[in-house]
């Protein structure tokens, strides 16, 4: 997925800021929800959507899109078959455009939010192992507002920053399939070395990614990845291929300390990697 934000962990408190202009008449007003921390550490909140509910969704600050499964979809009557209607199905494994009429988080409401309909792989692992997980809600809602995320009370407060997101899948879509005058592509540079070669076959729909080599003396070797552990999160965004994980080093910088969470035989780890300057 892509990374839409930049989290920084202070204490128990994480703040996230996002850009967007303000209205002056628009009330500023706290509004705190309760959230569920998983072992998988993502963030669970209970919503309804189309009035309907409560139904539990992973709040994820690296996605670029709200996510529903089918059955959701059916029960809040958004359908859930892509009938060869959305370009981005074979992408993203079926899924379906739609947008919610309401999606509310406690006393939060909001409109007309688009979605993808389908059942993610790594949203049905994490819903087979720690319960019922049914979607995960990321930029098109949490990027109306600013936030306040207290780990030890469990609780998000919102305040809304006036800001309109643009339609992010919409975005892409454009980017992938044309629209508009065609720009040079820049360059991919890499900005920090990590160390450490991963792979994934094409018929492997297990979460994560399987880590085929680790360079010694590298970030990676010291914060003590090895061979054959199978790599599940860059600071806590998903890495299910290869580009995914590209994705999620690229926008880590030379000198920060992120989070890795692995699987290493039936058991789920969690490693420190500081990554350094170079290629």
């Amino acid at each position: 997925m892509i990374r839409n934000t930049t989290v920084r962990l202070s204490a128990l408190v994480l703040l996230l800021g996002f850009v967007g202009v303000s209205s002056a008449q628009d009330p500023v007003k706290p509004i705190k929800v309760p959230f569920d921390l998983l072992k998988s550490q993502h963030m669970v909140i209970n919503v309804k959507i189309n009035g309907k509910g409560p139904y539990r969704l992973i709040f994820d600050t690296g996605s670029p899109v709200n996510l529903i499964n089918t059955k959701v979809a059916a029960a809040t009557g958004l359908g859930g078959e892509d009938g060869g209607k959305n370009p981005l199905g074979g992408l993203m494994g079926g899924g379906q455009q739609i947008k919610m009429k309401t999606l509310q988080l406690g006393d939060i409401k909001a409109e007309n939010l688009p979605a993808v309909v389908m059942n993610h792989p790594t949203v049905e692992t994490i819903s087979k192992v720690l319960g019922p997980v049914e979607g995960i809600i990321g930029y098109p809602f949490f990027a109306r507002y600013r936030m306040t995320i207290d780990y030890q009370a469990k609780e998000m407060t919102f305040v809304p920053s006036g800001f309109e997101p643009k339609d992010s899948l919409n975005s892409l879509q454009m980017t992938l399939f044309g629209g508009g005058k065609k720009k040079a592509m820049a360059p991919i540079v890499p900005a920090a070395q990590w160390g450490v070669r991963v792979a994934k076959e094409a018929k492997d729909e297990d979460a994560g990614v399987n880590i085929v080599e680790v360079f010694a003396g590298s970030p990676a070797d010291v914060a003590g990845l090895k061979a054959g552990d199978r790599l599940l999160t860059i600071d806590d965004r998903w890495t299910d291929s290869v580009a995914d994980c590209y994705s999620a080093a690229a926008a880590i910088r030379p000198g920060d300390t992120v989070r890795v969470v692995i699987r290493r035989g039936n058991e789920a780890q969690t490693l420190k990697l500081t990554v350094r300057a170079g290629v």
